[in-house]
């Protein structure tokens, strides 16, 4: 990747080594002046090293900035589905001014760092609004995680899902019908109920829709996040997290 960007940033650094932009004729060079024109392009890197570096870090910037906005149009585009699907779990206050969109996977490490970072957000500042998008990638227990936390909303409902998601985020386990079993026992649910959920065409279809939605998003990873008119594929510490409410919150 380095490689790359140091091609693509080549004309840059011809320029600040003297070349005018008129001699650049490559094609056209015999290959005596195409020879010295490389070595003077190498004497100039050889001395002047940190051009490199800082022309890399104006294309990452550039393509940062580009990305953003085309983020931005995304987030514009996909709004309805990505506030308000209409099956997502919804936390925090649900009329908040401000809306925070977690794409996340039960077995995921940074989820499972983020998720205690993201409930002490919502408690320290009562005016922000959850949505929850249960976005299995990791194998198998990570869909029949998700599955579970569905099933069980379906079967009892929002209160029991923020137990079953609290819950699941923090097990270690392969996720076999005895350990839903104990799992659903544990939260005082009907576990036959629950596991007859799990494969409903509801439950299938809300799955779908979410990774179709992370798919036109671009979000391949989680924790992904969705922040006023950001979209952030990563983990967010608690700090950065308030920062960006800030923000948006500024912006509003």
């Amino acid at each position: 990747m380095l490689k790359n960007r140091l091609a693509s940033t080549l004309l840059t650094l011809v320029l600040a080594s003297g070349v005018q932009a008129a001699d650049l004729d490559l094609e056209n060079m015999s290959d005596a002046d195409r020879a010295a024109f490389g070595e003077q392009v190498r004497a100039y890197l050889l001395e002047n090293p940190q051009v490199i570096m800082e022309a890399v870090q104006v294309l990452e910037d550039r393509q940062a900035a580009q990305q953003a906005r085309g983020d931005i149009a995304l987030i514009e585009q996909h709004s309805e589905a990505i506030f308000n699907d209409g099956y997502s779990w919804v936390g925090g206050n649900p009329e908040g001014d401000v809306t925070i969109v977690e794409f996340f996977d039960y077995r995921c490490g940074y989820c499972r760092r983020a998720h205690p970072e993201v409930t002490q957000l919502l408690e320290m500042d009562g005016n922000i609004r959850y949505v929850a998008k249960e976005f299995p990638i990791l194998g198998e227990n990570s869909l029949v995680s998700s599955r579970f936390a569905l099933a069980v909303r379906d079967v009892a409902g929002d209160a029991a899902y923020k137990a079953a998601s609290d819950a699941l985020i923090a097990l270690n386990a392969d996720m076999d019908e005895p350990v839903l079993r104990r799992l659903a026992g544990t939260l005082e649910l009907d576990a036959d109920a629950v596991i007859a959920a799990m494969d409903s065409d509801a439950v299938t279809a809300q799955l779908a829709q979410t990774r179709e939605l992370a798919q036109t998003l671009q979000i391949t990873g989680t924790p992904s996040f969705v922040m006023g008119d950001q979209l952030i594929r990563g983990y967010v510490p608690l700090d950065a997290m308030l920062q960006i409410v800030d923000e948006a919150r500024s912006e509003g």
